[in-house]
């Protein structure tokens, strides 16, 4: 079991070894430091480790080498600080926290800032606490921001449970909580709500980290007054300008590549092209899936993509390591290869085309070769967090047909449209066809039903719309459980009953993503946890996802990764059309709108 010491008990282990006076636990002996501090590669390195802790770093550690030392050969390889991932939900990746640690550390990650606030919207603090302290139980450093805005948009949505600013107020004293989640509800800060200004009054007075999230293009007075409100860093930034405009005024911009979310190659020219100091800017996930993680990689997978644009290797590793470490406080700790520090230390022979050879994390050998070195046990989760989707009753294919009073043969209606690799969606103003005062898709427009079952309070509720890019162009419906921030049942599809097939199963099962055409299931991910996570293993969870995409393309879909953009159709925080459990919001003016003009 990997174990973390405090620095301040361990000071005298570390001096004695530094000075030869004692044996180092491990050594590795000659390697090429990338050191952060100073951006450059020193060949010819050795580290000593004790306690879990650097001791020494230097031309020759072989003075360290007691009789039961574990001397590592480095080979000349590249010794880096373990890879951090500064902004993610685990929820996304549908896994649980163990799951996503046994993921991730083959990768070359040895921390994350996770934001909880997928669970916290279905369970309140208590799902938060539940992190918290599996979090705990892991060998990587998995630190939790307190959610901030649950529900995300108040009177635009309802989710599970709400956070109050005195529930922030005590997460702030417990160990693990790093600092506040993103501030989604960006007009409640340029408004001054009291909340939001209450939950980030707590977050100061215990001297934390505001997590940031404006995702509104108008970079005029509400963006200045919501830096001034607090918020220290921002990933919703889709440009080189909204890089720059942030760096500018002292918040880190977060460059996020996760598994629909593609935003580093439109911002890292600030640093590439215009030449800005990199130490501002900050690398991370946000949001991927168990099918990215195991297929494709976690931090090291961001890394060879922001240097397939162009930017410096040795710099895109000290975005991702001493730049997130020292923007939440935590760099006396991690985020470089120093003394004191915590050995957290992968080896890799390229750092372009960067791949973990081996990950030490806290001075233990965790994973090699690609593959976990370590037993990484299942957490054991109560039975209630099994059962969150309570439906009223069975739905039926009738529950998802729109109604029009209006007496006309076309309607003008609002869609939501789907923009690929990006969060935000299009508000679009579309004529489509009434038959027997019901709203049609059209599928020669890519326009199909998208519906939201309220899933918490057992009111029977279903909330239906239209959304246009998903490209389904059989009878086929896709219905999920895991539907930011509120997370109730998400529907879309191209015929009611598969829609409501795949809607029943779901509450059957306790949450999920499912795949129904022409009534059969031909792709499922269970989810029993909260409607959000499984309790399998990632290779199974990361199978499953990968089938529902294919499953997705089967039917028509051509997106990158459609299931991670249905997740966020009811995202009601992200402009510019969202659904919610209290009907359809234009999010560039936070209002509810109807579905069909009344105007016609």
């Amino acid at each position: 079991m990997v174990k973390r010491v405090a620095w301040q008990q361990v000071t005298r282990q570390l001096v004695d070894v530094a000075m030869g006076r004692a044996p180092a636990d491990v050594v590795i002996h000659d390697g090429q430091w990338v050191n952060v501090h100073t951006r450059e590669v020193i060949p010819h390195t050795d580290i000593a480790v004790v306690k879990g802790r650097i001791a020494y770093v230097g031309e020759d550690a072989s003075y360290c080498i007691g009789t039961d030392t574990h001397v590592i050969e480095a080979q000349g390889r590249y010794l880096v600080p373990g890879l951090l991932d500064g902004h993610m939900h685990i929820e996304s990746s549908m896994l649980t926290v163990s799951e996503y640690v046994r993921a991730v550390l083959p990768h070359g990650t040895t921390g994350i800032f996770a934001d909880p606030h997928e669970i916290a919207n279905v369970l309140g603090l208590s799902g938060v606490r539940l992190m918290v302290d599996e979090a705990a139980s892991t060998p990587i450093n998995v630190f939790v921001q307190m959610p901030s805005c649950v529900p995300s948009a108040p009177g635009l949505e309802r989710p599970g449970a709400v956070i109050t600013p005195a529930d922030v107020a005590e997460a702030m004293t417990w160990d693990g909580i790093i600092g506040l989640g993103e501030m989604m509800n960006f007009p409640g800060v340029f408004l001054n709500d009291e909340a939001m200004h209450a939950e980030m009054a707590a977050t100061m007075a215990a001297h934390k980290t505001i997590g940031g999230h404006y995702a509104n293009p108008d970079l005029g007075r509400p963006f200045h007054a919501y830096i001034a409100g607090g918020p220290a860093d921002d990933h919703e930034g889709t440009n080189e300008r909204d890089a720059i405009e942030r760096a500018r005024r002292g918040m880190r911009p977060m460059l996020r590549l996760g598994s629909a979310w593609f935003d580093v190659e439109a911002q890292v020219t600030a640093i590439t092209r215009k030449g800005l100091d990199p130490r501002s800017f900050i690398l991370c996930t946000d949001d991927v899936h168990a099918g990215t993680l195991v297929s494709e990689g976690h931090m090291d997978r961001v890394l060879r993509h922001a240097v397939g644009f162009g930017l410096d290797p040795v710099i895109g590793i000290q975005m991702m390591t001493l730049n997130t470490a020292q923007h939440f406080g935590v760099d006396r700790d991690l985020g470089s290869i120093a003394p004191g520090r915590y050995a957290d230390i992968v080896l890799t022979h390229d750092l372009r085309d960067f791949h973990a050879d081996l990950v030490i994390a806290a001075g233990e050998i965790v994973a090699q070769d690609g593959k976990l070195s370590i037993d990484q046990p299942q957490y054991p989760y109560p039975v209630e967090l099994r059962q969150t989707i309570k439906l009223q009753r069975s739905i039926t294919a009738h529950d998802f047909d729109l109604h029009t009073s209006i007496d006309a043969p076309q309607v003008t209606a609002h869609v939501v449209g789907i923009i690929e690799n990006q969060a935000p969606t299009r508000h679009i103003r579309t004529a489509l066809n009434v038959h027997d005062g019901v709203v049609q898709p059209d599928p020669l427009q890519d326009v199909m039903r998208l519906s939201l079952v309220e899933r918490y309070r057992e009111t029977g509720e279903v909330v239906n719309g239209f959304v246009q890019g998903f490209g389904l162009h059989v009878p086929c419906a896709i219905a999920s459980t895991v539907a930011h921030d509120s997370h109730h049942l998400l529907v879309v599809g191209t015929n009611t009953e598969d829609m409501a097939i795949a809607a029943n199963e779901l509450a059957r099962i306790g949450g999920g993503v499912i795949m129904v055409r022409e009534g059969q299931i031909i792709a499922l991910v269970e989810l029993p946890i909260a409607g959000l996570m499984s309790d399998e293993r990632a290779e199974i969870v990361a199978e499953k996802s990968l089938r529902l995409v294919e499953a997705m393309r089967e039917c028509g879909c051509t997106l990158n990764n459609a299931y991670m953009q249905l997740s966020l159709l009811a995202l009601v925080v992200i402009p510019e059309l969202r659904i919610s459990d209290l009907g359809l919001v234009d999010v560039t003016c936070f209002q509810h709108i109807p579905v069909i003009e009344s105007n016609q």
